[in-house]
């Protein structure tokens, strides 16, 4: 590796550049136009000594998307020669040159929702959010009376031997049957990280649970969760909520609460003044006692029948 590359990276004395090496401009341009596309070697900058008769000489790059970086040609001489040799041209970034951003490893730049179909997430073998599961391995052999941490205590203490003690296997088919054998299990950690999660997303702080009515712990529509989590959380099961099938807070809350109001009886209407429905009756003569008409009396006319 040359000067030219490493000297941006260890610090340097500043010396006086050989008079021959700093004299050799023209052949460090032709030398940086070959390597570089055409036009695109800039001005000259400055020459830079890296060591005995040896020089590098830096010119400006007008490449696009190469901001601030320069072309550095190193030149060198042998020893009481007069021919100035080149030794390596180069791209290197100036102090205001524009760079890429630091590379991240894709374990930190991977974010919720970006697998797809197909992805796999490996976990590392130290996660901090996983520790060993039960697997019946720590379990004593079958034909064995005590653990191993008893028998040193035989002598000290008193400790009741039994005959026979349940066998490897048996221990891991009962454990396979509550769901404990597994490879690792979650931490106290991981529970840690995945509550402060949850309670980011769907907790006490959140607009939503801010205006509630009421908080999810006295809601019909929570679901219970399993193991030490069920203290703090549950899943919503209200299609209507925005966190339908979502692990909430107990201290959550929305406007789909269970008892957030009591849906009234449908009002009954008054009677009408004046109904229109039914038919009115009304008089074809007025009555007697009503001093309005006088009828006359009943006069049967002969119309001569027989």
């Amino acid at each position: 590796m040359s000067a030219a590359t490493t000297r941006s990276r260890t610090a340097r004395t500043p010396r006086t550049p050989d008079r021959l090496c700093a004299e050799a401009v023209d052949l460090a341009r032709a030398a940086a136009e070959e390597a570089a596309a055409p036009g695109t070697v800039g001005a000259y900058v400055e020459a830079v000594a890296e060591g005995d008769r040896v020089v590098t000489h830096f010119f400006e790059a007008e490449e696009p998307g190469y901001r601030g970086w320069r072309w550095a040609v190193t030149v060198t001489r042998a020893s009481r020669a007069k021919n100035v040799t080149l030794d390596e041209t180069v791209l290197l970034p100036g102090s205001d040159a524009l760079l890429a951003p630091e590379w991240v490893p894709w374990s930190e730049r991977l974010r919720p929702g970006d697998m797809g179909p197909g992805d796999l997430l490996p976990t590392e073998q130290d996660d901090l959010r996983l520790e060993p599961g039960y697997t019946g391995e720590d379990a004593p052999p079958p034909n064995s009376v005590v653990s191993e941490e008893m028998a040193d205590h035989l002598d000290a203490e008193d400790a009741e031997i039994v005959s026979r003690t349940p066998s490897r296997g048996a221990i891991a088919s009962v454990a396979e049957e509550l769901g404990m054998r597994r490879a690792r299990v979650l931490s106290r950690y991981g529970l840690h990280v995945a509550a402060d999660r949850w309670d980011e997303a769907f907790g006490a702080k959140t607009p939503m649970a801010q205006a509630a009515p009421a908080s999810c712990e006295s809601c019909a529509f929570l679901v219970p969760l399993a193991g030490s989590l069920k203290q703090a959380f549950g899943v919503c099961a209200n299609e209507f909520s925005p966190a339908d099938g979502r692990v909430v807070s107990l201290a959550y809350g929305c406007g789909g609460h269970s008892e957030a109001a009591v849906m009234p009886k449908p009002p009954r209407p008054a009677p009408p003044v004046l109904d229109s429905m039914a038919a009115d009756e009304f008089p074809l003569r007025p009555a007697k006692d009503s001093g309005s008409t006088t009828e006359p009396d009943e006069v049967f006319e002969d119309l001569g029948h027989s």
